[in-house]
């Protein structure tokens, strides 16, 4: 894990509109297609209500966005665990971005293996390519959320998607109770951006256990040629200090 940027937020209602604000300026800086991972969660879920607000739904050029998905469980998409579901009632179906231009993970029918295949083609279509350019990053942004385990997306300690290196996108089955869809490493290392979301105090024994890179937990192996940034707010930072 390359050495991560730490940007502290007052508050968790600080923090999404310092990521919304952030995000904004990313999108405002881009040009051509802008694709972004998302990452389910709560903290998450707040920065995609706010980025459906008046605000910045007209500050976003939302036909220029391509949403993705860095996990996924095996549910249908209106189920209430479906990360999907959470993105399109806090943000995706109240903004003006083509429908086109939201990639969701096929979980309505197969098995996990083969939602993990078919969103490995959908990646790949979008990249233009079957294997993955040091050089030209597949997401401009990837949301990373931190578990209390350490784990990131659905990349669970002591699971075997630890060690996939082949595959941009992987099954992860028997660590929870449904199974899981989950881009590996090389696919979300792939980022010019890696922007870690932790908020409050329980999660900070971990996060810094991550960012002394800590080799047993899965989030501190998420590296990156371009930029890592670990947004949190003060409860989540302790005593943590943060980058000029």
């Amino acid at each position: 894990m390359p050495r991560a940027d730490l940007d502290v937020s007052a508050d968790s209602a600080a923090l999404a509109a310092r990521i919304a604000d952030w995000l904004v300026d990313e999108i405002t800086g881009s040009t051509g297609p802008f694709a972004l991972n998302l990452s389910g969660g709560s903290t998450p879920k707040a920065l995609y209500t706010l980025l459906a607000t008046d605000k910045y739904r007209a500050a976003i050029d939302w036909p220029r966005v391509h949403l993705f998905f860095g996990d996924e469980r095996f549910v249908p998409k209106d189920h209430p665990d479906s990360n999907f579901r959470m993105a399109n009632e806090a943000m995706i179906s109240h903004v003006p971005i083509p429908a086109d231009n939201v990639h969701p993970v096929e979980t309505e029918s197969g098995t996990p293996e083969e939602a993990a295949a078919a969103y490995q083609r959908t990646l790949q279509a979008f990249y233009g390519k079957t294997a993955l350019d040091s050089g030209r990053p597949l997401f401009a942004v990837t949301l990373l959320g931190l578990g209390d385990d350490g784990h990131t997306a659905s990349l669970f300690p002591g699971t075997q998607a630890l060690h996939e290196r082949d595959a941009w996108v992987t099954a992860v089955i028997g660590a929870k109770p449904e199974p899981r869809i989950s881009l590996t490493y090389p696919c979300l290392d792939s980022s010019h951006n890696v922007a870690f979301l932790v908020a409050g105090a329980a999660k900070h024994a971990m996060l810094t256990r991550v960012l002394d890179k800590d080799p047993t937990l899965p989030a501190s192996h998420v590296e990156t040629s371009g930029r890592l940034i670990v947004f949190c707010d003060t409860a989540a930072a302790g005593d943590l200090t943060p980058s000029a």
